[in-house]
């Protein structure tokens, strides 16, 4: 111990280059079409919330919310500050998307950041604030062509498009060039289609579509969240086969006038194999 003091004494953690930490933070929920809104059942879409900055650099460009992790709080922690204080809304859980530290993805200068999507169990009401001069929900879609990805947001009348590629693989962590000059700030169009693949190669299986809900849902509910999310149908007689090994019955039923009563299931435990 009286070594590793004096070797605290005299390290100089100065003689190190120190790139600055930071965060963004990919948000999802899944909303009602709004042109939609004369039909029985509104269609539902897998919705991104973006800002649009308010400084430099990339100002007025269209940005995930994120920004420096300080130096008395933890990376989480700075995600969950950093969403609440641009968007006004409050996180309800985060998943680690990756580390992003390509080295010319910030012009300020060497800016590692580590990004997280966070899923919205209901839209909420957003304020934009801290840096951010608005504040809104874009659809998102994605599609291969030509072996690349064409990542689409949509919001009224703006259309965000931006065109991918995969890179080489290192050491098993997969990532994407931006193959022209994207309409976003950043990197962010990379985190985006990174979360979003991830997202989507988890509902298929059943994985973080249960956050888009509440505690007792039916099957229909858990069936349109899946299938909004990976874009594809399922009959139903497949569906709740599958489900069967993720959901259990409740006992209760879902009200509603001229509505059959459905069953309400909740999500099964699952018990750790011994």
């Amino acid at each position: 111990m009286e070594s590793e003091k004096k070797f605290l004494e005299v390290y100089d953690i100065e003689s190190y280059d120190r790139p600055s930490v930071a965060t963004d933070i990919v948000v999802y929920a899944i909303r009602e079409d709004d042109s939609d809104s004369f039909r029985k059942d509104p269609e539902k879409k897998l919705s991104v919330l973006m800002i649009e900055r308010g400084e430099h650099p990339f100002k007025n460009k269209w940005a995930l919310p994120g920004g420096f992790v300080r130096m008395d709080e933890t990376v989480p922690q700075a995600a969950i500050r950093e969403v609440k204080e641009e968007t006004g809304v409050t996180p309800s859980a985060l998943f680690c998307t990756g580390v992003f530290s390509g080295l010319s993805r910030d012009p300020r200068g060497r800016i590692i950041s580590n990004a997280f999507t966070c899923i919205l169990k209901n839209t909420e009401s957003t304020t934009a604030g801290s840096d951010a001069d608005r504040a809104e929900w874009f659809d998102i879609s994605v599609r291969e062509e030509d072996n690349e990805y064409i990542l689409t947001l949509v919001k009224d009348d703006i259309s965000l498009v931006s065109r991918l590629r995969k890179a080489e693989d290192v050491a098993g962590i997969t990532s994407y060039s931006i193959q022209a000059d994207s309409p976003l700030a950043f990197d962010h169009a990379e985190i985006i289609l990174t979360s979003f693949l991830q997202l989507r190669e988890k509902a298929e299986s059943f994985g973080l579509i249960f956050d888009f809900l509440p505690a007792e849902f039916t099957l229909a509910e858990l069936q349109k969240v899946q299938e909004t999310i990976t874009g594809r149908v399922s009959a139903a007689a497949n569906f709740r086969r599958k489900a069967s090994e993720y959901v259990e019955e409740t006992g209760n039923t879902s009200g509603g006038a001229g509505h059959r009563p459905a069953m309400l299931y909740r999500k099964k435990v699952q018990k750790n194999a011994e």
